[in-house]
């Protein structure tokens, strides 16, 4: 057996190991929608009635937003569970074993992208019960639950880069909500870029959160009638744009996690 087949077995190996231990906590999925729950009611019944999107329903416009940010805010699970690891010296554990180092972070992120599609369902079906509608084709509304899904793996390589090297779980928590927070706010998920001031506009029109959310929007036919068209390429082309981002965001961490937990393990 080569390198490489012993890496793609031994990533599937603990994969299935992180799959089985999330199986045994549910309470992970349970609590990773509870709050995001709570904002879609939030949102949707109590500033819905203050919030104009241009003649569409407001909770039907808030839906892809909250299901993006909890994308984003479920991913700092990879990142915080790697601390944890790195912490108890279950890490070092896996040093002394004969497997790829690699396959501990993979394992890790692949346990964690299945526990994002029972988020991603439950989440669809509260939106639903709120009045969200998917008024598109099932290819475009599958391409739609496909690039939620990608962008959730692809932020989870961020927060396991990130997580290799916090000095606690507790600190990654955190910082990464002080990041993920004015990343999904300052952005078109909640409101229309169009009434941000000028220099948050600009932010939120180049925001990879804003092409998701567009892209998610565009594919399952929740684009508000007679809204102007955008300006910026991003938002012009969102679908190529979210999934340019997605794959330029695992190009550049996924190595820069590997290279950050080897670095991690030799010393």
């Amino acid at each position: 057996m080569n390198a490489f087949s012993q890496a793609v077995e031994d990533g599937l190996t603990l994969t299935r190991r992180s799959i089985l231990k999330n199986f045994r906590n549910p309470d992970i999925v349970v609590f990773a929608t509870v709050a995001p729950i709570a904002f879609a009611l939030l949102f949707g019944f109590v500033f819905g009635s203050a919030i104009d999107v241009g003649g569409s329903n407001y909770r039907e416009f808030m839906v892809i937003g909250i299901l993006t940010q909890t994308m984003l805010l479920t991913a700092t699970n990879t990142g915080v569970g790697i601390a944890l690891d790195m912490k108890l010296g279950l890490v070092d554990r896996f040093r002394s074993m004969p497997i790829s180092q690699s396959a501990v972070l993979v394992g890790r992120t692949n346990g964690d992208a299945v526990n994002n599609v029972f988020v991603i369902i439950l989440l669809s079906l509260t939106g639903l019960a709120m009045g969200w509608r998917i008024r598109s084709g099932v290819l475009d509304a599958a391409l739609g639950f496909l690039l939620l899904f990608l962008f959730a793996y692809a932020a989870s390589w961020v927060t396991a880069a990130i997580g290799l090297t916090a000095k606690s779980p507790e600190v990654l928590g955190n910082a990464m909500l002080m990041v993920l927070l004015p990343l999904t706010f300052i952005s078109n998920s909640f409101v229309p870029s169009e009434g941000l001031p000028t220099v948050l506009r600009v932010v939120a029109d180049w925001n990879p959160v804003s092409a998701v959310v567009e892209a998610c929007r565009q594919l399952f036919g929740n684009i508000p009638p007679g809204r102007p068209d955008p300006d910026v390429w991003p938002l012009q082309n969102p679908v190529l744009s979210a999934f340019l981002w997605v794959a330029l965001i695992l190009v550049v961490f996924v190595p820069l996690a590997v290279r950050r937990y080897q670095r991690a393990v030799s010393s």
